[in-house]
């Protein structure tokens, strides 16, 4: 029987989407819901999975094609055997030395990796004990494995007259959307390489530039001194994981921070639609991610109804599905304000942009000790620059500059929020 594999229904806001790779080719062999292709959405990656066993017939679309909701794919025949393929000889020695998944040691095993972590050590032929794990709980990442085979391909020696290069070794499978290692160029050369935008890379600079053209954007800034809640947070840390299995960071601070303000200055949790204003009345708070692929916003729903420990959960859920490429559409979607650190990158001071179609965007940044006046004597301080961008077509300055105030006071007593006042 031969089934036809189609594109997924896609959501409505997305119109298509690339085909990224291909994980079968014809005469493979593949099982029921195995990964048969990667699809690239403005958003996130979506796998294709096969509906039954069989083998792959035909397939219908190339790599690197735009793809529409329910074109046709592929063909497989369920049921079929696949045909035995000899193997090369390259391909059998490596496979050889390989270690089988089921023997790694720690927390790095078959039965803790990821569907896209085992399939980029399995096409790679690498040992998951031997890549360095930076995910909880010693779980090995889509991102550690990217890395480990970048570090591997920039330190691996030039290939010799009569020598191939394993090309497996030296490239991250395509569905990672790394960017290739360069090669170092000859001294006092001026090399060039065009590589195309990835389509969330392009559709991140589209609308960063919508953003700025069709709102009338406008940052102010104020410091923070987060001595009290730094105290706050050492002084609970260690039973607050214990309780909740979860650490207790600053991002919960800054987002029921934030909520607080938006209650009193609710204009700035707003939208504007044509020549209408839209004040939404609950408060869907996205929390920008970096990733491999680009900056995206996964959303906390509802925050205001949810406790410190459920939002740093979520906060580190969504940071974890990121990096794994397992974010779905619906965790991308909506959001009334977002909050952006760039402090965990050493930043300073900067201006974000706001995520259309929002009013608004917080900005953190590195918390670094400053010489303060505290009850009229120096001391060292930790502060942190707070930056909001907003739209000044809806918002004033007046009511952008005491949002921020609003913040500043509840971070520097913690009480407040508990108090609501």
């Amino acid at each position: 029987m031969t089934t036809e594999i189609r594109v997924p229904q896609l959501p409505e806001s997305i119109a298509d989407a690339t085909l990224v790779t291909w994980h079968k080719q014809p005469g493979d062999a593949i099982a029921r819901d195995e990964n048969l292709a990667d699809l690239e959405t403005d958003k996130v990656v979506l796998e294709v999975p096969a509906p039954a066993n069989g083998v792959v017939r035909e397939i219908r679309v190339q790599s690197g094609a735009v793809v529409k909701s329910g074109q046709v794919l592929a063909l497989i025949e369920e049921g079929a055997a696949a045909a035995a393929a000899p193997k090369p000889a390259g391909a059998a020695a490596a496979a050889a030395k390989t270690p089988p998944l089921a023997d790694s040691d720690g927390g790095k095993d078959a039965g803790k990796l990821s569907p896209s972590v085992r399939r980029l050590v399995e096409e790679n032929h690498l040992d998951p004990a031997a890549i360095p794990a930076s995910g909880r709980d010693g779980r090995l990442t889509k991102s550690d494995v990217v890395g480990f085979l970048g570090k591997r391909a920039v330190e691996a020696p030039p290939a010799t007259a009569g020598t191939a290069a394993p090309a497996a070794a030296a490239t991250p499978a395509p569905a990672a959307r790394a960017p290739a290692p360069r090669p170092a160029a000859p001294a006092g050369a001026r090399a060039e390489q065009r590589v195309p935008m990835t389509r969330l890379r392009a559709r991140i600079a589209q609308r960063l530039i919508e953003a700025q053209s069709t709102q009338a954007l406008l940052t102010t800034f104020n410091e923070v001194d987060l001595g009290a809640t730094q105290e706050l947070r050492a002084r609970y840390k260690e039973r607050f994981e214990k309780e909740h299995g979860v650490k207790l960071g600053f991002m919960s601070f800054f987002v029921k921070a934030a909520i607080e303000a938006l209650k009193k200055f609710p204009v700035l949790n707003a939208s504007v639609d044509g020549s209408d204003i839209i004040y939404h009345e609950y408060y869907d708070i996205g929390v920008a991610v970096s990733t491999d692929r680009g900056l995206i916003v996964p959303i906390v729903r509802d925050a205001d109804a949810k406790s410190f420990a459920v939002i740093e959960k979520e906060v580190a859920d969504y940071a974890r599905k990121a990096r794994e490429g397992a974010l779905a559409i619906e965790d991308l979607t909506g959001g009334t304000f977002t909050i952006t650190n760039g402090g965990v990158f050493g930043s300073l001071m900067s201006t974000p942009i706001v995520n259309a179609p929002q009013s608004a965007i917080l900005g953190m940044h590195k918390i670094q000790e400053r010489p303060m006046v505290v009850g009229g004597q120096i001391a060292a301080r930790p502060m942190m620059y707070l930056a909001v961008t907003y739209d000044h077509r809806i918002i004033d300055g007046r009511d952008a500059v005491q949002f921020l105030v609003a913040i500043k006071e509840s971070l520097e007593d913690p009480g407040r929020m508990l108090l609501g006042i």
